[in-house]
């Protein structure tokens, strides 16, 4: 089974989807994270803020750091880091993770849209 490990810089909460001013991108990328564990893809995220332990534990996760801070996010699949300093699309997601992506599989949150609002069915 595929492991997904998602290094993200200090935020507000788990996923940065959080407080009044909500990033869409995050809020994009935690539907895509979910869209990935749908498809059998073990996730586990790890917020710098809440638990740095997670990466001082790991050396290639410090080496990017010690490369600046820009560095984060990172993602790791299966332990070997694939991307650095930026939350790749659900296309992105999905060529790496080697699923099969259908044109039904459209990210559902349009930036400038009323995101995460109760009935909106978009997260």
């Amino acid at each position: 089974m595929k492991k997904l490990e998602v290094y993200d810089p200090a935020m507000c909460c788990s996923t940065g989807v959080c407080g009044v001013e909500v990033d869409p991108v995050l809020a994009q990328f935690a539907a895509d994270l979910k869209w990935v564990e749908e498809h059998g893809i073990t996730v586990v995220r790890h917020n710098l803020g809440q638990e740095p332990q997670a990466f001082a534990a790991n050396p290639e996760i410090v080496k990017e750091m010690e490369a600046g801070m820009d560095r984060l996010p990172i993602l790791a699949i299966n332990g070997h880091i694939v991307t650095t300093g930026m939350y790749p699309s659900r296309q992105q997601l999905a060529q790496k993770l080697g699923i099969a992506l259908t044109g039904a599989e459209k990210p559902h949150i349009k930036v400038g849209g009323a995101c995460c609002m109760p009935k909106s069915d978009c997260c």
